[in-house]
């Protein structure tokens, strides 16, 4: 059985670029990012439920989910949040999980790519941990760059989460993305060798 790698960071840590380095070295990704998108398609039974406990003001006129919508609600409540993971997560993990399973079947190790990997309480899912760091003036400003958000709708949304500082500490690994890609390159693959995994 091979490994399965926990990639987390925080928002704008640049967590994707790490994702695609995994991928350039043969190592598949599951992303929950994207398994969470899927869940919540017109006809899954996900989006229903979320319907039900936020009401049809979340959908869009095609009946897809108004994201902006659903975000602006939840990123200020943390109930109203709680009720959104208690729907999406366990689908979520549901298919993340038999994905998992499929890859490792094929490949020495296998990274799931989970935001919340620690508020979620994910780390049975995984063996090893690795978090993408960021220093906080570089991710507050990646990320009003990145979405188009004002100084306080993006210190909203890296609040609403565990401080970087402290996922760190709790980290098998820590990947600095303070500089550039290749320097981020360089610590990943010394990471994978030093895993036997490269």
């Amino acid at each position: 059985m091979g490994i399965v790698i926990g990639l987390t960071g925080g928002i704008a840590s640049g967590k994707s670029t790490v994702s695609n380095l995994f991928r350039d070295c043969n190592i598949p990704v599951v992303d929950a990012d994207i398994v969470a998108r899927e869940v919540v398609e017109p006809g899954e039974p996900a989006l229903a439920a979320i319907v039900e406990a936020f009401g049809s003001d979340v959908l869009l006129v095609d009946g897809s989910l108004d994201r902006p919508k659903l975000g602006s609600i939840i990123f200020r409540d943390p109930k109203k949040r709680e009720q959104l993971n208690t729907i999406v997560h366990p689908v979520v993990r549901e298919r993340m999980t038999a994905d998992r399973d499929r890859l490792l079947t094929q490949h020495p190790a296998v990274v799931l790519d989970i935001p919340l990997l620690f508020e979620g309480d994910q780390l049975h899912l995984v063996d090893k941990i690795v978090v993408v760091t960021v220093d906080p003036q570089v991710q507050l400003e990646r990320l009003m760059i990145r979405n188009d958000l004002t100084e306080q709708a993006a210190l909203d949304r890296i609040n609403s989460q565990m401080p970087l500082s402290e996922k760190a500490a709790r980290a098998d690994a820590v990947i600095d993305n303070n500089g550039s890609k290749a320097q981020t390159k360089v610590q990943l693959e010394k990471l994978l060798r030093e895993w036997n995994i490269i």
